[in-house]
This record gives C-alpha cells, structure tokens and sequence, in this order.
C-alpha cells in the first residue's frame, strides 16, 4: 500500500506538509514539494539539479530522526509566499551520538496553475553565515 500526501492548499500548509512528507522518510514524498525549485545548500551552493536536490534531502533523512518545523511568519503576494521557519532535527543517530542540527529557514513558495503551493526556493539555513566545505 502506498501512502499519499496531499500538497498544500494554502500557503500555510507548506510547513505541515513538510514535516509530514520529511518525517516519512521517503526522499520521494519531499520531492513532490520542489517542482522546479532551487535548494540552497548549507555551504551556499545554489542547486536546481532535481537528483542533487534529492540528495540533499537525503543526507537530512538518513539521521533517521523527526523534524521539528513551525512558521514564524508567512508573507503572502499573489501567488508568491515567504515563509520564515524555525525548525530543528534533534536525538540520538543510529550510531548512538546525539545530534542537533537547528536554523531559521527563509523559504519562497508558489502557487502552481493547479492551485497547489510548492517550494520555489528552500533556504534552510536562512541569512546564516555559510562556512565553504
């Protein structure tokens, strides 16, 4: 049996669908959230590339641990949304060492043709300071 996830009628619900599709674990689930999408990378790489962005969400899945996300402020312009996220994937790894990745995101949603509301541009780490890897 296959689970489905619905996508967002309304801006306000990227984030519930975020946390929905991330704490399934299926790197297959988040995707339907960047249709056309820019991931900013934490070393501040701009990544459009749709198997590198998987990739990315990947890395964030494999800890094996819930994400944690609500909504600071949506700012909504048409078929455009801003929305500013804290968020924070924290616990023990399957390797037994605690881990606590955290931010405040600074993410652009749009509205599709189709009504739905996907990620334009996921910027996890916001206006952070980004360290070269």
């Amino acid at each position: 049996m296959s689970e489905s996830y619905s996508l967002p009628t309304e801006p306000e619900g990227v984030i519930p669908s975020l946390i929905e599709r991330f704490n399934s674990g299926k790197v297959s689930a988040m995707m339907t959230l960047y249709e056309g999408a820019v991931l900013i990378a934490d070393d501040g790489r701009t990544v459009t590339d749709r198997a590198e962005i998987a990739a990315e969400l990947e890395r964030d899945l494999s800890l094996g641990l819930p994400l944690e996300a609500k909504a600071r402020h949506v700012f909504v312009a048409g078929d455009i949304a801003e929305i500013v996220v804290d968020w924070a994937i924290y616990g023990t790894g399957s390797d037994g060492k605690h881990v606590h990745v955290a931010g405040t995101a600074s993410d652009v949603a749009r509205r599709g043709a189709d009504g739905l509301w996907r990620y334009l541009i996921d910027n996890r780490l916001g206006t952070a300071v980004r360290q070269p890897a």
